[in-house]
């Protein structure tokens, strides 16, 4: 009886929604796989690249969907790859920006799994620009900082020095937390009309933007019923997605869930 040979594992960024915008070495890496762990917010159109062969398992974390204690998730690719498996752990988004995927390739290197990492399309990156907003331009913001709004009611996360250093701010998982965070930067001295949109579901057909500001988007996020996930977008930049909307102008994107900018009523700009 001859031991086995202990298989790989490959953290993959899966993109943010869009599954055309997953790398080729991804999607070659899905076709060859025999074990996914993908998360939740991973479009399943994704798994269609996968051997029918394949054990595919949902690992997410979310209410209401899948769920999993994060140990556990992290043991599970390193128990498959001791079967000899080739393992995709599929992450949204890039697996080492606000995906957990640096502790996760830290627990393979302690148990000796040799492993890769896939970089992916970051929804911090791709939802503005598929909004129309370029997160830096040349005559509007030379900094961008990527902020996770999960510890906004906390002080892990410095709202004053980035208000006042960075030209945007890309806010991740910060809808649940928005009053708290733009209480804080109105503390810290950001402008009240200071722009901000957001963006639900980017990179998806039904795709929903909203532009305010600082002082009023709290309100939008409440009268249009925004979901997560939404990415939280601060800074001059937004006020360019007015001229450089593109995606919600394709055929198949969905008519209900067209650009929504703030009412005058909310002291914004109608267009």
């Amino acid at each position: 009886m001859t031991a086995t040979s202990i298989g790989k594992v490959y953290l993959i960024g899966a993109g943010p929604g869009d599954p055309e915008l997953i790398t080729l070495k991804g999607k070659r890496c899905l076709e060859a796989a025999d074990v996914v762990l993908y998360d939740e917010l991973v479009n399943r159109e994704l798994l269609d690249f996968v051997s029918a062969n394949a054990e595919i398992v949902c690992v997410g974390k979310i209410a209401g969907g899948c769920a999993g204690n994060q140990r556990a998730i992290e043991a599970m690719p390193i128990g498959r790859a001791r079967e000899g498996k080739c393992v995709v752990r599929l992450k949204g988004g890039d697996p080492f920006v606000f995906g957990r995927g640096g502790e996760e390739a830290q627990a393979l290197s302690a148990a000796g799994i040799p492993f890769e990492i896939v970089p992916g399309v970051s929804s911090a990156i791709a939802v503005p620009a598929y909004a129309g907003i370029p997160v830096t331009h040349r005559s509007h913001a030379a900094s961008v900082a990527f902020v996770t709004g999960h510890k906004a009611v906390g002080g892990e996360v410095k709202w004053g020095e980035l208000a006042r250093a960075t030209d945007t701010l890309i806010i991740l998982m910060g809808l649940q937390n928005i009053r708290a965070i733009m209480g804080r930067l109105l503390e810290e001295g950001c402008e009240p009309d200071r722009p901000v949109a957001l963006i639900e579901s980017g990179t998806l057909p039904h795709q929903k933007t909203a532009i305010g500001t600082v002082a009023t988007i709290c309100e939008i996020a409440e009268q249009r019923r925004f979901r997560s996930p939404t990415l939280i977008v601060v800074g001059e930049v937004v006020n360019l997605a007015r001229e450089l909307a593109w995606f919600e102008r394709l055929p198949g994107v969905e008519m209900t869930t067209r650009r929504n900018y703030e009412a005058e009523s909310l002291g914004g700009v109608s267009i």
